[in-house]
């Protein structure tokens, strides 16, 4: 089906909406949702339907569609799975154009049957269906929140996920994190809208900086790369792929009754669409967080800047083994580095050993970029308990003002840096809490560098 902006845009900005199984009793999915909608501070109508009620929070309560005598932009779904394709079709005759189907028991638990039906329903019906068996979607930016995940801050990150239960536990680490959410999508057994239609809406947003991406299957892998491709030239995705082994495929099957498909031809199918693997959960996070602020690395040459020998050895480790370069400063670069005392490396890692303190980190780091030379750079502190992390990190921060080049830091660990992180956070720096995370993220700024060199003489631009 074509991407229907009209009837996408009443998914995430509706005027109104109207919660099918909407509950009084606090815990059941039907209440869940509905407080969501309500508390997060959506301006829109809400209209809960539930023929055996008459209020639920504060809200007038609806026998059936029917009953409510104004125009619905979007339905939300809750309800046993027998009851769905009919309340599709009564949408459909309501005028609804949007429904989100948060009810479950459909080809993930093997009856194909009713969901064929319900394909039928939704093709005859001509309407926009997201479901069933997901978690609903958020909007941050209108404090839409039809959910029954955690209401999360607002950012430019936006999460597209074929896992509800997965995307809630990723929202709720996102806020702990201090990572904001611009949309978030469950998109469940995809019977209409795929991950290619959310990828294409999300193209267009302008609120939408970073895309994070988990599936278990795809539907027509052609069009997701077509689209994915598209979209990756103007913005990045960060693809997670869940069922690459054979076990981990009978998995995806039962879970939402999806084929996962070999592990070769996703991988192919990222690399072509210049979709950036994530091989673990830390990953969609970690380079997410440096593709916001960040464009991508124009090139693989890193520099290291250090205190401590041990976790630049183990960065050093992690970079070369994704196939990035640390080069010995060149002639120049050197040169500007001679005021260091004779105990500290000059090389690459530069070390300044432990008796470095935050005026040798900043004019080391100018000297590190004063040339065109280096393409990135990762600075490591471990404080002893006479070095101040914060005024590290306010060097730090002053000294990129005035670099034109990506720069992640790892400052190590616990209570000897927690002071620092919020500062370094506030001034978009990334902090990565280990050297491997931090080496990482910059081989995902290098990748996304190496994805657009690549398709640089496409007639499309950037």
């Amino acid at each position: 089906m074509v991407l229907d902006k009209e009837a996408f845009s009443k998914f995430f900005e509706p005027d109104s909406v109207a919660v099918i199984g909407a509950s009084s009793k606090r815990g059941k999915i039907g209440f869940e949702i509905l407080k969501n909608i309500v508390e997060g501070g959506f301006k829109g109508e809400i209209y809960p339907v539930n023929p055996k009620a008459e209020e639920i929070l504060g809200l007038k309560c609806y026998k059936s569609l029917n009953e409510i005598n104004k125009e619905v932009d979007l339905a939300v779904i809750i309800t046993p799975a027998p009851t769905v394709p009919g309340l599709v079709k009564k949408c459909s005759e309501k005028g609804v154009k949007a429904i989100i189907i948060i009810s479950a028991g459909f080809s993930e638990v093997g009856n194909f049957r009713l969901e064929k039906e319900l394909k039928k329903e939704i093709k005859e019906a001509n309407v926009r269906v997201i479901g069933p068996n997901c978690a609903g979607l958020i909007n941050t930016e209108k404090n839409f929140y039809p959910t029954m995940e955690l209401r999360v801050g607002k950012g430019d990150i936006s999460f597209v996920t074929q896992s509800g239960a997965l995307g809630g536990a990723m929202l709720a680490w996102a806020e702990s994190e201090g990572l904001g959410i611009n949309k978030f999508v469950s998109y469940g057994n995809a019977v209409d809208v795929t991950e290619t239609d959310v990828l294409e809406y999300l193209r267009e947003d302008p609120y939408t900086k970073v895309i994070i991406l988990y599936v278990e299957g795809v539907k027509n892998g052609r069009k997701f790369i077509e689209t994915a491709r598209k979209v990756s030239l103007k913005k990045p995705i960060v693809g997670f792929k869940g069922g690459l082994t054979e076990k981990g495929a009978e998995a995806v099957h039962s879970h939402t009754g999806s084929l996962a498909g070999k592990e070769k031809i996703y991988l192919v199918a990222f690399k072509q669409s210049g979709v950036i693997l994530a091989r673990d959960l830390y990953d969609l996070f970690d380079f997410s967080r440096v593709l916001s602020i960040y464009r991508c690395s124009e090139g693989d040459k890193i520099v290291i800047l250090t205190n401590s020998g041990g976790p630049a050895v183990i960065a050093t480790d992690k970079l070369t083994e994704l196939g990035l370069n640390l080069p010995e400063p060149p002639p120049r670069i050197m040169d500007k580095l001679s005021f260091l005392p004779e105990h500290c490396s000059k090389g690459n890692p530069v070390d300044l050993t432990a008796s470095g303190d935050p005026e040798t980190y900043a004019k080391t780091l100018e000297a590190l970029f004063s040339e065109d030379y280096y393409n990135a750079g990762l600075v490591i502190c471990v404080p002893t308990y006479f070095l101040n992390s914060v005024e590290v990190a306010k060097k730090i921060i002053k000294v990129c003002k005035g670099i034109d080049k990506p720069l992640v830091t790892c400052f190590m660990s616990g209570k000897l840096v927690k002071d620092a992180l919020p500062l370094l956070e506030e001034n978009k720096i990334p902090n990565y809490p280990t050297p491997e995370r931090a080496a990482k993220a910059l081989w995902a700024l290098v990748e996304r560098g190496r994805f657009l060199k690549k398709v640089k003489s496409w007639s499309e631009p950037v």
